[in-house]
């Protein structure tokens, strides 16, 4: 997400950070060459225009010219910039559902609703289970017009573990009416209602959209949009703004090669939050929507706390708290390399990890990640022929012993000998951490 801007950006701040001087003319220059990405990102005309002048307000005049860092400065204002187009941030911690509380969830046909339904779901379970409780949750659907919509949502209610109604009512409205009767009289805490969609915006969805809305009085009502188409997504929502009105919004597919125009542009257009954006296509694939971190990202800056808040959910207690034992001690195995490299691949890709790293993000071509996704899944066969013997004490590892272990992982003894030099080098590094009594912070 934002991987355009990302690359463009880093590129353009690169050559003024850390100058001596600036003046009017290449502050110009830098910020033209900002026009011109966001353009590209499909960001509306008049919005990067907006941007631009605002940023040019600010940073021609005292404020950058005067100042003892003028290209650090001259980035802080960008990056403020890009946190009021991009939205505030929501209030300290998670957003969670009010309990009990109606979701009204609306958009286009194809634009993702039935999936971020489950995504949804699944999201608020977990955020309750981090405070010791369970959500009793109900999801039901009243698109009666796209073909096994409701089936579909049938089948991942039953992957996320949430309870699924089917109307026998085929009315939307009617079916709304009993849904929410199901919801009150089994005393569910959520109930999650899936929409029906079109392949555009119509005058009979939108007032089946009112009429259900009538009928039900959710308390949210949330617009799915498909980042991929660009600006239009915009006009959609202003749509659906002006007929029945939304909190908020989640745009779905930005794993996609869509470029984050629209992202960019909605909370200036539409002064309303986005909320989620949807990653994949898997139930874990929805992450909350921080426009202070997503203004680091695009600058450059990563987003270590996503980064630490996925370490958190998906890489158990019991490893976490074993790999701090392992570091505390100021040695390594090859074991603890081998777990390393597994808690890594339970994050997430290395392509996706490093968009979070600062200074990282945009500067590794798709080619050197790809060779460094590779190299890990050698490594990982490499130690998985070994003996636990082995694992344990590399230093035995003779010429004998690592023509069997390549013979078992398909590799050759110099890959190897590779191996044996990185993990070397994570020793290095392990023990001086260790000398700088750093692994308390990292472990928090």
């Amino acid at each position: 997400m934002f991987d355009f801007l990302s690359e463009k950006f880093s590129t353009i701040f690169s050559r003024i950070t850390g100058q001596a001087h600036l003046n009017e003319q290449n502050i110009n220059d830098a910020l033209l060459k900002v026009e011109e990405s966001l353009l590209e990102a499909d960001v509306p005309y008049q919005v990067v225009k907006t941007f631009i002048e605002e940023i040019k307000q600010e940073a021609i005049g005292k404020k950058v010219l005067s100042s003892v860092k003028p290209g650090d400065q001259l980035i802080k204002i960008v990056h403020e910039k890009l946190k009021s187009f991009l939205g505030t941030s929501q209030a300290a911690g998670d957003f969670s559902f009010q309990i009990p509380s109606v979701a009204l969830v609306m958009g286009l046909q194809g634009s993702g609703k039935t999936t971020t339904i489950a995504k949804l779901a699944h999201y608020t379970q977990k955020q309750a289970k981090k405070r010791g409780k369970t959500r009793s949750i109900l999801v039901a659907s009243v698109d009666f017009y796209r073909p096994a919509a409701i089936d579909q949502l049938e089948i991942l209610a039953g992957q996320v573990g949430v309870d699924f109604y089917r109307a026998k009512n085929s009315d939307p409205v009617s079916a709304a009416q009993e849904i929410y009767a199901h919801y009150k009289q089994h005393g569910y805490e959520l109930l999650l209602l899936d929409t029906a969609g079109r392949l555009h915006v119509d005058n009979q969805m939108l007032e089946e959209l009112r009429a259900i809305e009538a009928r039900i009085a959710p308390k949210y009502k949330i617009l799915v949009l498909d980042a991929m188409t660009g600006q239009e997504s915009l006009a959609v929502a202003q749509a659906f703004d002006q007929a029945v009105g939304f909190h908020w919004a989640i745009l779905s597919k930005m794993d996609s090669e869509t470029r984050g125009g629209s992202a960019f542009a909605f909370r200036y257009i539409l002064k309303k939050p986005v909320l989620f954006t949807g990653m994949g296509e898997k139930i874990d694939d929805l992450e909350q929507f921080h426009p202070d971190r997503m203004a680091g990202r695009i600058l450059g800056m990563g987003d270590v706390l996503t980064l630490l808040e996925r370490a958190e959910e998906r890489v158990q207690l019991s490893d976490q708290e074993a790999l701090y034992k392992s570091f505390s001690r100021g040695h390594l195995t090859l074991q603890d390399f081998a777990d390393q490299i597994s808690m890594v691949n339970k994050i997430g890709s290395l392509g996706n990890m490093v968009k979070y790293m600062p200074g990282v993000g945009g500067q590794l071509s798709p080619q050197a990640i790809e060779q460094g996704e590779w190299q890990l899944k050698r490594f990982k066969a490499i130690i998985s022929s070994m003996t636990m013997k082995e694992r344990l004490n590399p230093h035995i590892l003779n010429g004998e012993r690592k023509k069997r272990i390549a013979a078992g992982a398909g590799v050759s003894p110099s890959d190897i000998n590779l191996l044996l030099e990185r993990f070397e080098q994570s020793q290095q590094y392990v023990k001086l951490f260790k000398k700088m009594n750093k692994f308390g912070n990292m472990f928090r």
